[in-house]
């Protein structure tokens, strides 16, 4: 038996003896009321996660999590959703400024020149994961406007909730309900809100309605439109490419019946349209010339969804979700011309399902929640080049076909005596891909069937209601994507191998209330990690030939801290990521610095308050180390070195930001933000991106709730 085999048997096991541990029981107790909140305030740390199994608060849970909510997404003034995480450790957003060129990096993993990254990040919304993948395109296409939490679960102990292969982690974005708008007494809700951005003259324009129809059922509709000029660096520079406009909106219904109204229906559709013209091809910079096109891309989601907790009944907590996705990418009258992947269609339709249960078993001094469940998938992969030649219309990089995905799983967390908890899970995914008549023709492209396994445990010990230390061991499996496997290789043998990760993490947790006032709380995580990666998939060029083909091995670790304090009048959050990532390939690379490791960062922010004018001010502070590593200069983003590296110079960044969000009197309902991002109007490239980033920026925000 090899050691990977090894280390995935122990990690069976484990998982199997803490289920069956779990298993004894008495009846289920009463919930329990969120800890943090009886102390006082709640900090950055202390907010509730959803995400990562049964609801637990971040501090506590085995895993590196962050939480946004409505505050943090209101405080950013966020143009992009790349733009919330800012001050998230271990997430740095890659691509470009350009609203089409965005993609997430989660702890090293993660660059949008490597079109099958996607794959190694889940992202999810409101439960429907969203998957794209297009040369020198972003992965993601929404607008801030629409969410109102975001949850960062880093690490690949997410994969087993979540589908094997998630290397870097998972990003689950949660969309509006009508009840954060209505007020009690109240069934109708009118939110009008409008921002004005200075560098490139950006406005929004954004609508919400929302309504009670009875004690049972209430809907909500947004809409917003957001548009912007070319930005200006901090040289005084145009990015060239990143003006845009965008339409979104979201409906949605939600139903509420059964004893106590504790069932819960919900129906939503949500969509996201940009079409600009003369936009340059690579949004993910501009280092490479593929000319000018005109681009139209829409995004929609559908999601219907069931919750019954079954509160008589600890056996049953079910949770049912459907939906579909669509994302379409129309290119026309592209500049460079003769190549098939200009003027073409592009897009990926997604049919989703998941159905899981939680049982809950309890005694005098435990806990302990069972999770199981099953997802299925069905995936279409279309690109179609406009560009008629006698060879075909088909786009040699970008096939399509079909993708189909099984996957189930189980979780158990043991709770014992609020001190002890234990985490166990395993999840086996199984995938059926078949290349498109394109792919075919070309006489190499067959259809691949294989399985990926993603077994985890992990441990939190509280010493005490101050201090406590967790540790995790998790292994997961990403299977080769369609790109991958069908992209045309000139005869290649694309016989590619599933990447493996064996992930390691260690920590602690710190905590306290009444430190420098009553009421007050303080709470720090650090996280250290290692993640040893085998057969990582890269693309290469010679020529007039392209593939993928697996490199061996490689090596990230690194340390995430993240500090939060809260108070009445003053705040305060730190988040500090260090990565290294290397090359454990041997040969020429060996040992050389991935090309996909962030910089070292480090972001502090300090805020005051002052309760009687219901004003928050304060600012924030974002240091980058200097980068050996950066991909600027290269064609290639892949797991192993490039060719070519130009070191990012260490950059500083201040914003500013100030709230004034009245409770009472004539002004009650209003809302207004102001910041200034970049101060100083810093010229700096991070190490991550293609292209300099945004100067000097004045954004303010006027909101006005009307209720009836």
């Amino acid at each position: 038996m090899g050691p990977v085999a090894r280390n995935m048997a122990a990690l069976l096991s484990g998982a199997a003896v803490t289920i069956l541990v779990g298993m004894h029981g008495a009846k289920a107790q009463e919930a329990k009321t969120n800890e943090a909140e009886k102390k006082g305030r709640v900090t950055l740390l202390q907010r509730i996660v959803l995400g990562a199994g049964a609801e637990k608060i971040a501090i506590n849970t085995p895993q590196a999590v962050t939480v946004l909510d409505q505050e943090d997404i209101d405080r950013q003034q966020a143009e992009t959703t790349g733009g919330l995480f800012k001050s998230v450790p271990g997430v740095t957003l890659v691509g470009s400024e350009r609203v089409f060129g965005e993609a997430f990096n989660i702890r090293g993993i993660g660059s949008t020149e490597n079109s099958a990254d996607g794959s190694r990040i889940i992202v999810n919304v409101d439960g429907a994961q969203k998957f794209y993948e297009q040369y020198r395109m972003g992965s993601f296409f929404s607008d801030p406007e629409l969410y109102k939490k975001v949850e960062v679960l880093r690490g690949p102990a997410s994969s087993t909730l979540y589908g094997s292969g998630a290397l870097g982690g998972v990003i689950n974005f949660v969309t509006k309900d009508a009840s954060d708008f209505l007020k009690d007494g109240k069934d109708n809700a009118l939110r009008l809100k409008s921002s004005y951005e200075s560098n490139g003259d950006g406005l929004l324009g954004s609508a919400i309605y929302a309504r009670r129809l009875n004690d049972n059922f209430e809907v909500l509709a947004t809409g917003n439109y957001r548009t912007s000029d070319e930005i200006t660096l901090g040289n005084d520079s145009k990015l060239v490419g990143s003006d845009f406009k965008a339409w979104s909106g979201l409906l949605k219904g939600t139903a509420r019946f059964g004893d106590n109204n504790e069932q819960t229906v919900r129906l939503s559709y949500q969509r996201w349209d940009s079409d600009a013209d003369d936009q340059a091809y690579a949004q993910t910079g501009t280092q490479a010339t593929f000319g000018l096109v005109d681009r139209h891309v829409v995004d929609s989601t559908a999601i219907l969804s069931y919750e019954n907790p079954i509160s008589d009944n600890p056996w049953l907590d079910l949770k049912a979700t459907l939906s579909y996705s669509d994302t379409t990418v129309e290119q026309r009258n592209g500049t460079l011309g003769g190549s098939n992947i200009i003027n073409a269609d592009y897009g990926y339709k997604t049919w989703q399902t998941n159905l899981q249960n939680t049982s809950e078993l309890t005694g005098e001094s435990y806990q302990n929640f069972l999770t199981y469940g099953v997802q299925a998938s069905h995936q279409d992969r279309v690109g179609v080049s406009q560009l008629i030649t006698g060879t075909g219309d088909a786009i040699n990089t970008h096939p399509e076909g079909t993708d189909n995905k099984l996957g189930a799983f189980v979780q158990n967390e043991y709770v014992w005596n609020e001190k002890l908890t234990l985490i166990a899970g395993a999840r086996g995914d199984f995938v059926w891909r078949q290349p498109g008549e394109d792919a075919e023709t070309r006489g190499h492209a067959t259809d691949v069937n294989d399985t990926a396994w993603s077994p985890k445990i992990a441990a939190l010990y509280k010493f005490n209601d101050n201090f406590g230390v967790f540790g995790s061991i998790a292994h997961t499996e990403r299977l080769p994507t369609l790109d991958e496997l069908y992209t045309w290789s000139k005869g290649v043998s694309l016989d590619l191998e599933k990447e493996k990760s064996n992930n390691y993490e260690v920590g602690f947790t710190t905590s306290g209330n009444d430190i420098l006032q009553d009421g007050d709380a303080l709470s720090v995580k650090t996280t250290g990690f290692y993640n040893d990666l085998t057969d990582l998939i890269q693309l290469t060029a010679t020529g007039a030939s392209s593939y993928f083909y697996n490199v061996g091995k490689a090596r990230i670790y690194g340390v995430e801290i993240e500090g939060a304090y809260d108070s009445d009048y003053v705040f305060a959050n730190l988040a500090y990521t260090g990565v290294k990532g290397e090359n454990q390939t041997p040969g020429l690379n060996y040992g050389k610095a991935l090309s996909t490791i962030p910089a070292h960062k480090i972001v502090f922010s300090l805020g005051a308050r002052v309760p009687d004018r219901d004003l928050e001010f304060g600012g924030r502070v974002t240091h980058a180390f200097k980068a050996l590593n950066s991909i600027q200069g290269t064609a290639s983003s892949s797991a192993t070195p490039s060719a070519e590296v130009v070191p990012a110079d260490a950059w500083t960044t201040v914003d500013l930001f100030a709230s004034w969000k009245p409770q009472s009197g004539q002004f009650e309902g209003w809302q207004a933000q102001f910041g200034i991002n970049n101060i100083f109007n810093a010229y700096y490239r991070d190490a991550l991106a293609l292209d300099y980033a945004k100067g000097r920026t004045f954004k303010l925000t006027l909101a006005k709730q009307l209720d009836w």
